[in-house]
């Protein structure tokens, strides 16, 4: 009796499949269809309580107002980091290279290309979180 190789390895052992990410926020889609589940699996001779009903969805309201206000925050706060960079231009800044060395020099230019605004110190790039400290630049010009 002849038996034939196995030509095909089970891809399921050998390679991932592609698994979908489970979504780990809580959203106003996930609370309003937590929602509609209740609604249809209540119980007809015992309907949910309205006060229930309105404490949920001043939660929904609540938590749709939160996540306004910590979108506005980010949006905030990028804005404030990039204005900071961008008054360092022409200051002298300080900053840690790769061997531990504090470095120095003039801010020359800024670059937001990245979600933390770099810096441009002796034609290095520099992220403004990187920076240890910064000093106004001398000015050499003196009064007649």
């Amino acid at each position: 009796m002849t038996v034939a190789p196995v030509t095909t390895t089970p891809t399921s052992l050998y390679t991932p499949t592609a698994t979908t990410p489970a979504n780990q926020t809580m959203d106003s889609q996930m609370f309003l269809q937590l929602l509609v589940t209740q609604l249809k699996t209540q119980d007809p001779d015992s309907p949910m309580d309205s006060n229930a009903m309105i404490t949920q969805t001043s939660q929904l309201a609540s938590m749709q107002a939160l996540q306004t206000l910590s979108s506005t925050d980010t949006d905030n706060f990028s804005l404030q980091m990039r204005t900071a960079a961008s008054g360092l231009i022409g200051e002298t800044a300080s900053y840690l290279d790769a061997d531990g060395n504090t470095q120095s020099g003039t801010v020359t230019s800024v670059s937001f290309n990245t979600q933390v605004p770099t810096v441009t110190i002796g034609g290095i790039a520099v992220g403004l979180d990187n920076l240890t400290g910064v000093t106004a630049a001398s000015s050499s010009s003196s009064a007649s």
